[in-house]
């Protein structure tokens, strides 16, 4: 009894003492360069808000942050290493997908996204426009026309699983007989010029891409796909407008971490990335990028994946779109 007893005390005193240190570590947080993991290449659109958001950042923390680019795989590489970061000091900017289609897509991911991450924060959102080439009727006389046209037209996107992709599929759930073709391109550049070729009749690209093909009169816009109008394409109207009921879908970025980061990290991390994409530069900086800033809290973060992923999810299951 008196050995139980003995073990039991060793036990507690050895708790007691762990407990400052882990308190210490934290306090001490960060200690050493942070690291902010992009599932894509440099100059690409997740790229480009990791790099606006890294220096605020690390003048708030004090140690550098330094974006690491890990592309491959929709940005699912990345998000992965993010997940089994174990240092406390690897982040991951990572977009819609990562967290909402991927889950659903793929039969097998190297991480659970519902389980691997703490999420911090929707950094940004931007509308897809729903453009056609500039020799196709605009707005409602488009849809007419489609639906006259049936699978004899064809639309273009970035990929399989895509957002751009999955729009399409619920565009043509809300749209009577709107019927095209998925093809699928190598980048939203390829969708583009495949547009002004004529080779596809439609497609929802970013506006930072679409609107100086719509300016220079290559390209027609027939909306946008968020619930009203975008500060980032104020001119444009929504596809409600035009008839189509229940359709709203962004893209966006997102700040992740690894579900092991002390949570006086987590509440940090969360509140200066708030004061950071409240600042006027850096909200200007992502508008000129065709992003809106945005900057939630974890419990906004949080729900924005639920809701998303309910709407995509439905998608996917309708068509039973599955990817290896």
């Amino acid at each position: 009894m008196q050995r139980r007893h003995f073990t039991l005390a060793a036990a507690a005193l050895a708790g007691a003492a762990t407990l400052p240190a882990a308190m210490a570590r934290e306090a001490a947080w960060p200690n050493k360069p942070v690291r902010l993991l992009v599932g894509f290449p440099g100059g690409s659109t997740p790229d480009m808000v990791a790099r606006d958001l890294a220096e605020p950042l690390a003048a708030l923390l004090g140690q550098p942050v330094v974006v690491e680019n890990r592309p491959g795989a929709s940005g699912n590489i990345a998000t992965a290493q993010v997940a089994k970061a174990t240092d406390d000091h690897t982040l991951g900017i990572v977009i819609n997908g990562n967290l909402t289609s991927s889950p659903l897509l793929y039969s097998s991911l190297p991480y659970d996204a519902a389980r691997d991450f703490c999420l911090l924060s929707l950094l940004s959102t931007a509308p897809l426009i729903l453009v056609t080439p500039a020799s196709l009727p605009e707005g409602r006389a488009f849809f007419a026309e489609a639906a006259r046209q049936g699978d004899r037209w064809n639309y273009g996107s970035v990929g399989a699983g895509s957002v751009a992709h999955l729009g399409m599929e619920l565009l043509k759930q809300r749209v009577s007989g709107l019927k095209p073709v998925h093809v699928p391109y190598s980048g939203n550049p390829a969708v583009v010029t495949a547009l002004i070729t004529g080779e596809v009749q439609m497609a929802l690209v970013p506006p930072g891409l679409a609107m100086p093909q719509v300016k220079a009169g290559k390209l027609h816009a027939v909306g946008v796909s968020s619930a009203g109008r975008s500060t980032l394409v104020p001119e444009l109207e929504p596809l409600s407008a035009l008839g189509v009921k229940d359709f709203n879908l962004e893209v966006w970025t997102a700040l992740v971490g690894p579900a092991s980061l002390p949570a006086t990290v987590q509440a940090r991390l969360a509140s200066a990335v708030t004061d950071i994409l409240k600042s006027a530069p850096v909200r200007q900086q992502l508008l000129q990028q065709g992003w809106q800033a945005v900057g939630t809290s974890p419990e906004g973060l949080a729900l924005r994946v639920r809701q998303e992923s309910a709407l995509l999810g439905g998608i996917i299951k309708a068509q039973g779109i599955r990817l290896n």
